[in-house]
């Protein structure tokens, strides 16, 4: 008989949830970061990129879910202050470095993150 609470919450079956987050960090690895990323519109993940990926996944890590998208895209302001900073950040991530990198580094979107794919500076 078809038990449809193990069929709905069975996550093998599907990876991510309706807005393309992982439902279990375990299943991310880099092959997987690099497929999202080509399906958001991102060709190759450089090191810059790679270098955010590790820093949103560093903050989940030490921080978990508590950590807001204000307090993540300061520090990646100030980790990528050199480069240009929030510009620099945008034309790696245009859907959002916060929202996209976590999204791209298998963690889940801080709180009050959003896709801001038309901002303009």
């Amino acid at each position: 008989m078809l038990n449809i609470n193990r069929s709905v919450n069975d996550t093998g079956k599907n990876d991510f949830d309706p807005e393309g987050y992982m439902y279990d960090l375990e299943h991310w690895s880099p092959q997987s970061a690099e497929q999202m990323a080509r399906e958001e519109g991102i060709k190759e993940l450089t090191g810059a990129h790679w270098h955010v990926i590790y820093a949103m996944r560093d903050l989940y890590r030490k921080k978990g879910s508590s950590a807001n998208a204000r307090e993540a895209m300061h520090m990646l302001e100030e980790e990528f202050a050199i480069e240009g900073g929030r510009l620099y950040l945008y034309e790696l991530f245009p859907k959002g470095p916060v929202s996209q990198g976590s999204r791209l580094g298998g963690v889940p979107v801080p709180p009050y993150a959003s896709d801001a794919s038309d901002w303009t500076g």
